[in-house]
Parts: C-alpha cells; sequence; structure tokens
C-alpha cells in the first residue's frame, strides 16, 4: 500500500459520525439508535465547530451525574421517558419533550422508568467567561 492509500483510509476511519458535514444526508434516528442493555451508549451524529448533534440510548437505571456545559443544548426525548434534573428541581420528561439548556446551567439525566433515548444538541462554545 502506498503512503498516500495510507493517509486516505486513516481519514475515512476516523470519521466518526454517522452524517458528513459537507453533504446532505437523511437519517432514520430509530434506526440509529444502539441500544445496550445496561450501559448508555452515545453516537455523534455531526460535529463541526458551531454544532454538534449527539444521539443517546440508556438502558433502564443508567444517569448522568450532575454537570454543566459552556454550550448552549437543545435536549429532544425520541423514545421512552427520563429524570432531568434542571432549575434545582427533577422533572419527567416523555417522548416529544424538547428542553433548553443555557451555558452553564447545571442538568443531569437518568432512565428510572426504563429505557429512553434523547438527541442533544449542542451550539458554539459560549465565549462568555460567566458560563462554566
Amino acid at each position: 500500500m502506498q503512503t498516500g492509500q495510507t493517509c486516505a483510509m486513516m481519514v475515512a476511519m476516523s470519521q466518526h459520525t454517522l452524517l458528513a458535514p459537507d453533504q446532505a444526508q437523511s437519517l432514520v434516528l430509530a434506526d440509529a439508535a444502539e441500544k445496550s442493555s445496561s450501559g448508555i451508549v452515545s453516537r455523534t451524529v455531526i460535529q463541526t465547530e458551531e454544532l454538534r448533534v449527539v444521539l443517546f440510548a440508556f438502558a433502564d437505571g443508567q444517569e448522568l451525574t450532575a454537570h454543566s456545559s459552556r454550550r448552549r443544548a437543545l435536549v429532544q426525548v425520541l423514545d421512552g421517558a427520563c429524570e432531568f434534573f434542571f432549575g434545582d428541581a427533577w422533572h419527567c420528561l416523555a417522548a416529544g419533550s424538547l428542553l433548553h439548556l443555557p451555558p452553564g446551567h447545571v442538568h443531569a439525566v437518568r432512565a428510572s422508568s426504563g429505557p429512553f433515548s434523547m438527541l442533544l444538541t449542542l451550539g458554539a462554545e459560549s465565549q462568555d467567561k460567566k458560563a462554566k
């Protein structure tokens, strides 16, 4: 194999997103969600400097503990239901729910009533020094 071919193959193999950022494509999210009976599976749908979209599938009982992000986030529950901690309280979100989290907002999520899937959309990183 020539050096140029090796580099091209490595670039192709390093493409870990489900959609290419430079192409118009569609995707059936339900088909793309990889489920686990005992964990959390995440798949990056697309990633650019301005945007990152991640598909999550949570097994029953799994959780992400409290954290924050410097990015604005939109969470769309696709299937099932979950509990989300935001605004200093836990809230039940079911399929079809949309949650907005501003930069720096502390949040957590848990699958307390069965498995669920969600789509996380992150905007560009906030340049605001106040966001943590």
